[in-house]
């Protein structure tokens, strides 16, 4: 039984649900676990032939990273995270069957980068995305991969050192919104998209997704050794747990 991960099977389709509405659907390392294991079930289901990922509530896709769980980190736990991170990111490159974000709401910092390594984007008018990681003092490593492979040097560089997030039209005039539809219609949206992909012949779908992981393959390996090299120094230093706990206080305020 999954606690913060919801599944739901309609015909081809497998619906999972981000299920920390009270933290805006932010992850710890239980909820990722849950969400490879979601993610698994999917692939090992034959008649399933795409996926939705949605975020519970209507506020949120996804916040990203839980800074409660962040902000106890020392180099060596820093390390043992990007681990975490490789292995949900993995699950994700390497399923056969495509996936679709239907964006509820805010995606940011990891949960961004999760949207963006769904094949297609369903959001609405009060989406905003974005990677406002280094607010917290975390360092980012695999948001400007992604974020580079889609959206080039220029904008990488803006998003990651200011850490704003973007509204739905500037992600749909960028390209990561693929389709913006009134608020009411995301998940219908979602599901219409995910029928027709459902229909598409399932040898070539999984071919396609696997030369899109293959071209980006050694950018991902080149974040994930950087990764580790650049969070031990930054824990090491004692910033980001300084800056979460600010965070945290500020908002308990």
């Amino acid at each position: 039984m999954r606690e913060f991960i919801l599944t739901e099977v309609e015909g081809p389709v497998f619906k999972i649900t981000l299920n920390r509405p009270q933290v805006l659907n932010a992850w710890n390392a239980a909820m990722r676990e849950e969400l490879i294991d979601a993610l698994t079930e999917a692939e090992d289901n034959d008649a399933v032939r795409a996926v939705i990922l949605t975020g519970a509530g209507d506020r949120a896709f996804g916040a990203g990273q839980d800074l409660n769980e962040t902000k106890t980190f020392d180099a060596d736990r820093a390390e043992v995270w990007i681990g975490e991170w490789e292995k949900l990111y993995v699950r994700f490159r390497t399923l056969s069957k495509p996936i679709i974000a239907a964006l509820n709401g805010v995606a940011a910092g990891s949960a961004f980068q999760v949207a963006l390594l769904c094949d297609l984007r369903i959001g609405h008018a009060g989406v905003r995305m974005g990677q406002p990681e280094i607010n917290s003092g975390i360092p980012s490593t695999t948001g400007p991969w992604i974020m580079r492979e889609m959206l080039g040097m220029a904008r990488t560089i803006d998003l990651t050192l200011t850490g704003r997030l973007m509204n739905a039209d500037e992600a749909e005039r960028i390209g990561l919104i693929n389709r913006l539809v009134p608020q009411d219609k995301v998940a219908e949206e979602a599901t219409k998209l995910a029928l027709e992909l459902a229909s598409k012949p399932p040898v070539a779908m999984r071919l396609d997704r696997q030369r899109f992981r293959e071209m980006t393959e050694a950018g991902l390996q080149d974040a994930l050794s950087a990764g580790i090299r650049i969070q031990r120094e930054a824990y090491a230093t004692g910033e980001p747990a300084r800056m979460m706990e600010a965070f945290l206080a500020k908002r308990r305020a």
